[in-house]
């Protein structure tokens, strides 16, 4: 399992941007995937390359989760049911790409 990052393009070339994470740490991002964005786009991140453009609410909803497994690995209570809210009132769907095979 991976799990992403959001960043923030602080600017960008046209094969990587400079990024800034939740903690306020800049990174330099591949953009092969997701090509050129403009300053201000959010970004879904993992291991140095962006993943997936995401809008400001889905960064959000990914910082409070990472935010909260932080908190639980540090042995610190965290509200799990408010950093997972979007996960609690929907079943688990499986990717098009898995519907119909057979185990």
């Amino acid at each position: 399992m991976c799990i992403g990052e959001p960043m923030q393009v602080l600017a960008a070339g046209a094969m990587r941007a400079r990024c800034r994470d939740r903690h306020g740490r800049e990174h330099d991002i591949d953009l092969l995937l997701t090509g050129a964005q403009p300053a201000g786009v959010w970004l879904l991140t993992f291991l140095g390359a962006a993943r997936e453009v995401i809008d400001a609410g889905r960064a959000n909803a990914v910082v409070r989760a990472l935010d909260a497994l932080d908190a639980v690995t540090r042995g610190e209570a965290a509200d799990l049911n408010a950093a997972f809210a979007d996960l609690l009132e929907r079943e688990p769907q499986l990717p098009d790409f898995l519907k119909g095979q057979q185990p």
